[in-house]
């Protein structure tokens, strides 16, 4: 056998090891993704079947919902979820290193510390009336979402339950039983809706009363598969060591998380394009308000559900191999998610750009709104390419525990970058809603490259370092090694 053949062999070895290493790693990806787009997509179907049911109510009913949806509920789930990156990333390396009963203890004070913030901050719907008024809003809708805004107490307190635990199955990729609640939910939704609403009479009570206890079906669900014996190496039971080392963890919960940028770009797409009635959509009205936001955003958003949750079981994979050690494995990891996001990325923008004069005949027949959407689905387009890189270098970022420098650039590219180019764009230069998102995306692809450099720079042996350091410092024997162990209630 001569040189060249055994060149050729080895080559021929080496790519298939390549492949067989990019198949393991995208059927780990997937096993993680998969049920969590399910849950995601159903979570989302909810609010849009409440959506829908309230449509049937009256125009003022939806409007309201869309504006405490978009605004406040947003805002509450931006600020919960970013919070709850540290179950996420402390769950993720525990598993990896092999700490399986520290995870329990991690999930306990995640739910102290988030029921903590949610309390401090529901009273933002109690006065969400006085709220509205200040932030500019039409009195006629002010005044709606009062009582509405109450029906949403009780849905944010099921985040805090709901979003840990699946950070916390997901970690240890048990997320599928994550997946089967959320499709059992929104089925248990859609036939409340339906007796509430049709059969009762119930109106707006009705169909919130129908979101809330499909919601904590969903928890309760969830509290019997960890409770249950489903979990025995990672749930021991509840533990006074829940109540230690909280202000460490508190730390690494930085409040503004990437999550809020959903926030910040849907509240000024909204408020931008219906309330402050820029001149080409006058002939919308208030009641125009979950028409044009609502066909642009449930593009977005569903695009956006699938990329934010690449991000999180980025976090999830990197958290993993950083848990055991493994500097290579995180960055092969890396290399593939986001070379899979990106493939689905331009997939998406190619067909958005093909199609962008029908998208909006999914949503409307009426013509003149078809022809507002169409003119912006080219941005839709751009946003979506974006987006298909953006949440996955969070996701690394967040994996790894850097949430504050993540929290930084997000903050950065937002406020200094991406709001003030959309002002000056959409006003000085008169493009309007245009401006806006030119400014925003703008914001976007500064996010992306400064997180990209983070990424390219990170030593990831030095990573693996500060891992094993932080989850030793932290760790605790389990009971079985330790009599007097904190872990005994």
């Amino acid at each position: 056998m001569d040189d060249k053949e055994v060149e050729e062999r080895f080559v021929a070895k080496k790519d298939d090891d390549l492949k067989t290493r990019v198949w393991i790693e995208s059927k780990t990806i997937w096993r993680i993704a998969f049920p969590s787009i399910l849950s995601r997509v159903t979570s989302f179907g909810m609010v849009v079947v409440t959506q829908s049911f309230l449509g049937h109510i009256g125009e003022v009913e939806l409007a309201t919902y869309a504006l405490i949806q978009s605004i406040l509920v947003r805002f509450m789930y931006g600020i919960l979820i970013g919070m709850s990156s540290a179950t996420e990333t402390l769950c993720g390396q525990a598993f990896g290193a092999g700490h399986h009963h520290m995870m329990g203890i991690y999930l306990q004070r995640s739910w102290i510390v988030d029921g903590i913030t949610a309390t401090i901050l529901a009273p933002v719907f109690i006065f969400a009336t006085p709220i509205l008024r200040l932030l500019g809003q039409e009195e006629e809708l002010a005044v709606a979402a009062g009582p509405i805004s109450l029906w949403f107490i009780p849905m944010i307190y099921s985040f805090v339950v709901s979003m840990t635990i699946s950070m916390f199955l997901q970690a240890q990729l048990k997320n599928l039983i994550v997946g089967w609640l959320s499709m059992a939910a929104f089925v248990v939704h859609v036939s409340l809706s339906w007796i509430f609403v049709n059969k009762f009479k119930w109106g707006v009570n009705g169909a919130m009363a129908a979101m809330n206890m499909s919601g904590w079906i969903m928890v309760v669900g969830q509290l019997v598969y960890v409770f249950g014996g489903w979990c025995p190496n990672t749930w021991r039971g509840f533990s006074k060591a829940a109540f230690f080392d909280l202000l460490p963890v508190l730390g690494t919960m930085v409040l503004f998380h990437p999550r809020l940028n959903g926030w910040i770009h849907e509240k000024c797409h909204r408020r931008h394009c219906c309330f402050l009635h820029l001149p080409e959509y006058q002939w919308m009205g208030i009641y125009g308000l979950p028409r044009l936001p609502s066909c642009s955003m449930v593009v977005y958003t569903n695009h956006n559900l699938i990329f934010f949750l690449r991000q999180s079981l980025k976090s999830v994979r990197v958290s993993n191999e950083l848990g055991r050690g493994n500097a290579k494995a995180v960055k092969f990891a890396i290399k593939t998610i986001l070379g899979t996001s990106t493939s689905i990325g331009i997939v998406l923008w190619i067909l958005c750009l093909v199609f962008r004069n029908q998208i909006s005949y999914l949503f409307s027949s009426d013509e003149e709104l078809a022809e507002t959407v169409s003119s912006l689905s080219i941005f839709f387009a751009f946003a979506i390419l974006l987006n298909s890189v953006q949440p996955v270098l969070s996701g690394i970022a967040t994996g790894a525990g850097l949430q504050s420098i993540v929290a930084y650039v997000n903050l950065g590219c937002y406020y200094i970058i991406g709001i003030p180019m959309g002002i000056l764009v959409g006003y000085i230069a008169d493009l309007q809603v245009k401006g806006l998102w030119i400014g925003l995306m703008s914001g976007v692809v500064m996010q992306s490259l400064i997180l990209g450099w983070f990424v390219w720079k990170t030593d990831w042996d030095e990573q693996v370092r500060k891992t094993s350091e932080r989850l030793n410092r932290w760790l605790l024997k389990p009971p079985e090694e330790d009599n007097e162990s904190p872990f005994d209630a």
